[in-house]
């Protein structure tokens, strides 16, 4: 009986010595299409749950009644706050797989634009978003992604002759899918 305690207790210690704990991965490079736009991407690690998304791509923004599809460029801190628990439970982790809330930062420049009407143009604005999503894989190298925030947007409307610049509410809600390299 000792020697059977004795041996549960080493292999207990050894279990816990080289247990890992999940963690996002170093970096993640991703292309990812949605309904409304095709965007590049990097995740890099900044701590075990905490990775620095940038991304460029195609976005669309609404102006009066139609939308418009334009350059966009972001910056999002993501914390993903249950790999642990989905590694725990067998759940992939890979390419950071897992459920997180992020604060997105885009600019939408006045770049060329394409939309409805040929002369399509849009101003300059920045969105800040504070919102929760998740992203998990289908097969080894594909993924989806969803997200939900709200917050608010900053048109510099002075540099094209209005009196002000102008805040308003924004809205992200995204479905994608998506190829990791």
């Amino acid at each position: 009986m000792k020697k059977l305690t004795g041996i549960i207790l080493f292999f207990g210690i050894i279990t816990n010595i080289f247990a890992q704990n999940a963690s996002v991965e170093k970096s993640v490079t991703s292309i990812q299409t949605g309904v409304l736009g095709i965007w590049v991407n990097n995740e890099c690690r900044l701590t075990n749950h905490i990775a620095l998304r940038s991304e460029a791509g195609l976005g669309t923004v609404a102006e009066d009644i139609i939308y418009i599809l334009t350059p966009t460029l972001s910056v999002e801190p993501r914390y993903y706050y249950n790999l642990d628990s989905r590694q725990a439970i067998n759940k992939p982790t890979e390419h950071n797989c897992g459920n997180f809330w992020a604060l997105n930062v885009r600019y939408f420049p006045d770049w060329k634009v394409f939309g409805a009407l040929e002369k399509s143009t849009i101003m300059d604005q920045i969105n800040i978003i504070p919102k929760w999503g998740i992203r998990r894989p289908l097969g080894q190298h594909f993924n989806y992604e969803t997200g939900l925030g709200l917050g608010v947007k900053h048109i510099f409307r002075k540099k094209y002759g209005y009196a002000e610049d102008k805040n308003d509410a924004a809205i992200d809600i995204h479905l994608r899918v998506g190829y990791t390299f």
